[in-house]
């Protein structure tokens, strides 16, 4: 992953209307989610492209998760070492910087992917933003019709989930959870082709554009693929460091 200007995808353009009352919303909402809800596990690569603090960000990450809490990060490099690698589970998570010999223990992985990038979003979180469930722990309990083909569908945690209805159905295109708003411009069979993550706090100043590729679904995955093998002579690094640092302090 490197530093360099992005362009981001084309803004979603939500409605404004308040609606009027959604009498089938739990059922739009089951078969609109019925892929995403059913992953357990998921690889996938990601290329990156946006700004996060003030930066613009240009990369390839591939990614792997396993419910409750496994994530696995690696931001690929054209050459040479990876430049992080990021993996743990269960609120404690292991961040190593190949190129620096440094590394960061027993801290929770969104809190590095705070540091990191601008995103503070657990394993489950971010599973669930990329497949566009939205949130790791889905429930619908209301929901409107807007003008222009438009549903709105209020989910647990705060979070709403925006769909368009085309010839095929009602289809995901935007969310909103606490802190975020999340596009999704294009799909791929049953999951998102392209996913935008924007702050709704302008002060962090995050908008990401990521283009999701060779995702697979419920594959077995090693339980070694969560752990990292920090070379003994690595060096400590603080989550304090890392923030004082600023977003991507691994380019």
């Amino acid at each position: 992953m490197v530093l360099a200007s992005g362009c981001a995808a084309r803004r979603i353009e939500l409605p404004l209307d308040p609606g009027v009352p959604f009498a089938d919303f739990a059922e739009t909402y089951r078969l609109a989610t019925m892929a995403c809800a059913g992953v357990r596990t998921m690889t996938v690569e990601l290329a990156l492209s946006g700004r996060a603090g003030g930066r613009g960000v240009r990369g390839r990450a591939i990614a792997g998760f396993e419910l409750p809490a496994s994530l696995r990060l690696e931001a690929v490099a054209p050459f040479g070492p990876p430049a992080f690698i990021l993996a743990g589970g269960a609120g404690s998570a292991t961040l190593l910087l190949p190129r620096d010999n440094r590394v960061l223990r027993n801290t929770p992985a969104e809190e590095i992917l705070g540091a990191l990038i601008g995103v503070t979003l657990a394993p489950a979180d971010l599973q669930a933003v990329l497949t566009g469930c939205v949130v790791a722990t889905p429930g619908a309990f209301r929901g409107r019709l807007h003008r222009n083909g438009w549903a709105s569908i209020e989910l647990s945690g705060g979070a709403t989930l925006f769909l368009e209805r085309d010839d095929e159905g009602w289809q995901p295109r935007a969310a909103r959870r606490p802190g975020w708003q999340v596009d999704y411009p294009s799909w791929r069979g049953n999951f998102p082709q392209t996913v935008r993550l924007r702050s709704l706090d302008p002060r962090l100043g995050v908008d990401l554009t990521a283009s999701v590729s060779q995702l697979e679904a419920n594959v077995p995955l090693d339980p070694a693929a969560f752990t990292v093998d920090v070379p003994p002579r690595a060096l400590d690094l603080t989550l304090a460091e890392l923030r004082e640092a600023g977003p991507l302090r691994a380019q």
